[in-house]
């Protein structure tokens, strides 16, 4: 019964990857196929690596605590929640935003809790689309396409910034108030933080392309001999990449067609997020059609909706109903999605005022 139970809470906390692992393995038995994969596809899992190496290293010094901790006072707290994860989130990736965010504002004393972690992880969908850093999916249409920084960040802006100005007005809205909590000792600040600022900058120049990928080796190198807890990332969503790139280049053996359309990449790549998530859905239609601003619009949009949107939510979600203080599981799983869906709707409207190719 033990050992049932564990399983269990693996399948449940580790699905992206047994789904990824099940779905290369079955693609690959009946294409009778084991799929290659390219110089650009490792390169992108090695950026990602370190990317996500260069992230811990700058929660474990404290840095990005101590920030967020200067928010509890003043007015405008929800606003200042919010807008400080839309900014994180295309910095240092949507997930690192939320689980820093996510956990100061359930031990602040506010109203209004389960609305505020919902518009966080809007506001962290939104503002990490904005980046090709700022999410793994989106590094790897920006790797896969060949794409610049300008044509990137151009293409997706008004999602981004309309979206932040919904969000930043709903904030007002909600009118949540509050007072410092006066039991939380202040973070400290480590010295590693400077380092590992250092060395997130390195890994956005080879994101950029002003350095070679292989300058990341010494980034490696050195977190390998001074900081080993900094390695300590999240090695199953990188497996999961794995078993995607091979899941995606089988599928498209199967199918051997191409989606010509940019309205139906949008909709489909949007429709098949809140299935199978964003990221495994861009990595699926990469291969099966050039239209990748159809694409980038289509995951980013699809990141809203269903808790399984993007990974985000989930880790909003469970940040939520796991902690001591919450109770009310049933509404804030109601409310999530009802908000989700409202954002899903109106992102599908901007997609078709905002486009025309």
């Amino acid at each position: 019964m033990k050992y049932q139970t564990v399983f269990l809470e693996f399948l449940l906390r580790e699905w992206l990857l047994v789904v990824a692992g099940a779905g290369f393995a079955l693609t690959s038995v009946y294409t009778r196929h084991l799929p290659a994969y390219s110089v650009r596809e490792m390169q992108i899992l090695f950026i990602l690596f370190t990317l996500f190496v260069a992230v811990k290293g700058i929660e474990q010094s404290g840095l990005l605590l101590r920030l967020s901790r200067s928010m509890e006072t003043g007015r405008f707290i929800s606003v200042k929640l919010v807008v400080a994860t839309f900014l994180l989130s295309m910095l240092i990736t949507n997930d690192a935003a939320l689980i820093v965010i996510v956990p100061l504002t359930l031990v602040l004393n506010v109203t209004h809790k389960d609305i505020l972690v919902i518009l966080e992880a809007l506001a962290a969908n939104a503002g990490s689309a904005l980046t090709p850093f700022g999410n793994p999916q989106n590094l790897f249409i920006y790797w896969f396409y060949g794409l610049s920084p300008a044509q990137f960040m151009g293409a997706i802006a008004p999602y981004s910034f309309i979206f932040l100005f919904l969000l930043v007005i709903f904030s007002v809205a909600i009118r949540v108030e509050g007072k410092p909590d006066r039991g939380i000792e202040k973070e400290r600040v480590g010295k590693r933080s400077t380092i590992y600022g250092a060395i997130l900058v390195v890994v956005l120049l080879t994101v950029f392309r002003l350095l070679p990928v292989s300058t990341n080796l010494l980034v490696v190198l050195f977190v390998a001999l001074f900081d080993r807890k900094a390695l300590r990332v999240d090695y199953p969503l990188l497996l999961s990449f794995v078993f995607f790139f091979g899941l995606a280049g089988n599928v498209k053996l199967i199918l051997a067609s191409e989606i010509n359309h940019s309205q139906h990449v949008f909709l489909l790549s949007a429709l098949a997020s809140q299935v199978m998530s964003n990221v495994p859905a861009a990595l699926l239609f990469a291969r099966f059609t050039t239209h990748w601003k159809a694409l980038l619009w289509g995951v980013s949009t699809g990141g809203f909706g269903s808790l399984f949107g993007s990974l985000a939510n989930l880790i909003a979600y469970r940040l939520y109903v796991t902690h001591e203080d919450t109770d009310d599981a049933g509404r804030f799983t109601t409310r999530f999605l009802v908000i989700g869906y409202v954002a899903f709707f109106i992102a599908i409207g901007l997609y078709f005022v905002f486009t025309r190719t």
